[in-house]
């Protein structure tokens, strides 16, 4: 894709490329259109101007969501044979696959990812969604040993409609890793996508037509009070998964007490990185500063407290603030670009309100700590790679989620000590490790508190491999044959069996 001109002038030629796009509810197989009185227009971050119309949708399409995909559940898609379900969703991937260029684009478009990394997203969902697929036909049942007078077996079947509730920092992505092992154990499902990102999720969906059965796949737009919340308390939602914030996914947890619905949450992390002195530090400032900036720092799971041993500190700073020069933000639609905007403005002001209780905290900024200067960006929500120095565990900014591109530095002496400060916070989801003693790595990796450990690397999920979070991470494993688990439930049957008649 060739854009071309000032960055509002590029922005605009994209938007032509979608203005034919619909992007109503798809509910049982059709795309409802959004009317002009019942709609909202998310924004494009980088230049701070709506995008197009998508429906806001409530309750009352909710509950035809669910019934549509209640219907498809008992006549079609719960009682297919799991390798044709399996071909079904490979046919829906190609179809994805052709079209990846397309989603990539809408992903950039509606939350400012770099076009290169869009594109890397989408193949990632689809690698999931292939893995589930995959995966689904191997199952197998077990047989438990009772003894001769009987015969017991476990059966794995599906709860039936599901309710998906997606992030915005990687909608098609984190679709892969919900909706994929949803539909691969044979649940229908309802997605709420993210509102200030819709776009993708709704146009991937209208390319399961004349693929899936209708009313297998149904995506809801609209705001989490007015459609999140009716999804997880409606009687007929048998299992719930959830992607977002502490405060949310505690509100979900509460409200799906009332139903006795199941729910995975996976929800924040303030995730350490830790750089013992044996350490490569070229490679380990490499991988902080990508941890830390991937996505723009938008990352459940991205390194956000770096831990290094006092001995090698200046060494790994040096090289860590070169690493970072290759991280300022600019136009995501040229393909030269790593880091976008933030994902909306509120969110660019929440950021910069970090900075500042740093600032006040005293701790130093080594790096950036603004929105970048001159008149090409001042609309979006832009916002340059940012370092703190001089952090101690317990400011606020070494204990909460900012969820942004900066990244706060600390000191350790003793191997004991970075462990408690690695642990000394209420999240647990990742955590990253650089050393060079095998010893070191497997006991690090051990004793830190985190549902994920990359040692010498940084983000390390792939197809096969669990992930979730300890502590107020969440609950829950995606990305893995447990999440295949998690959408389905277990059924003992026990036989009696008689003396044989002859």
């Amino acid at each position: 894709m060739n854009f071309t001109g000032p960055i509002q002038d590029r922005h605009k030629q994209a938007q032509k490329q979608i203005e034919n796009l619909n992007f109503g509810a798809y509910i049982g197989g059709e795309n409802c259109p959004a009317g002009d009185g019942n709609a909202f227009k998310p924004t494009d971050p980088s230049v701070n101007e709506p995008i197009t119309t998508v429906a806001r949708c409530s309750s009352t399409e909710v509950n035809d969501a669910v019934g549509a995909a209640n219907t498809a559940f008992g006549e079609s898609w719960g009682a297919m044979d799991v390798g044709d379900r399996a071909d079904l969703i490979r046919a829906w991937i190609s179809k994805l696959q052709d079209h990846a260029d397309e989603l990539a684009l809408l992903q950039t478009l509606e939350v400012g990812k770099p076009l290169t990394y869009a594109r890397a997203d989408i193949e990632s969902g689809l690698d999931f969604f292939e893995y589930y697929a995959n995966v689904s036909v191997a199952q197998e049942g077990e047989q438990v040993p009772t003894g001769a007078d009987s015969h017991t077996y476990v059966r794995q079947e599906p709860y039936g409609v599901t309710g998906q509730i997606l992030p915005w920092n990687y909608p098609i992505q984190l679709m892969g890793w919900k909706v994929g092992a949803a539909l691969a154990a044979g649940n229908t499902t309802v997605i709420k996508p993210p509102s200030p990102a819709p776009l993708s999720v709704l146009r991937a969906a209208q390319l399961t037509e004349g693929i899936l059965p209708d009313g297998v796949l149904n995506v809801v737009p609209g705001s989490g009070g007015d459609v999140g919340e009716p999804i997880v308390n409606h009687p007929d939602v048998q299992k719930v998964s959830f992607t977002g914030s502490v405060p949310v996914g505690q509100s979900i947890m509460r409200t799906a007490a009332d139903t006795v619905t199941p729910v995975t949450l996976e929800l924040g992390g303030k995730n350490p990185f830790i750089i013992f002195p044996d350490a490569d530090i070229e490679e380990a400032a490499a991988n902080a500063a990508t941890g830390g900036m991937y996505n723009a720092g938008q990352s459940c799971d991205s390194a956000t407290r770096i831990l290094v041993h006092k001995d090698v500190r200046d060494k790994f700073v040096d090289a860590y603030l070169d690493e970072l020069a290759g991280w300022e933000p600019g136009d995501p639609l040229q393909e030269e670009t790593t880091m976008g905007p933030l994902a909306y403005e509120g969110h660019c002001q929440s950021v910069d309100d970090y900075v500042h209780v740093g600032r006040e905290e005293g701790a130093s900024v080594l790096s950036g700590g603004e929105s970048p200067k001159g008149d090409e960006y001042a609309d979006g929500a832009f916002y340059r790679p940012t370092v703190f120095d001089n952090v101690d565990p317990d400011m606020r900014i070494a204990q909460e989620e900012v969820f942004g591109p900066v990244q706060f530095l600390m000191t350790f002496s003793e191997y004991q000590e970075a462990i408690e400060i690695a642990n000394g916070v209420e999240y647990g989801l990742t955590a990253g490790i650089a050393t060079e003693n095998p010893s070191v790595a497997h006991r690090a990796a051990a004793d830190v508190e985190a549902g994920s450990v990359w040692i010498n690397q940084y983000f390390g999920t792939v197809p096969g491999t669990p992930f979730g979070g300890f502590k107020k991470s969440g609950f829950g494993r995606e990305c893995a044959q447990q999440a295949l688990d998690e959408h389905m439930r277990s059924k003992s049957v026990s036989l009696a069996l008689d003396e044989p008649p002859y």
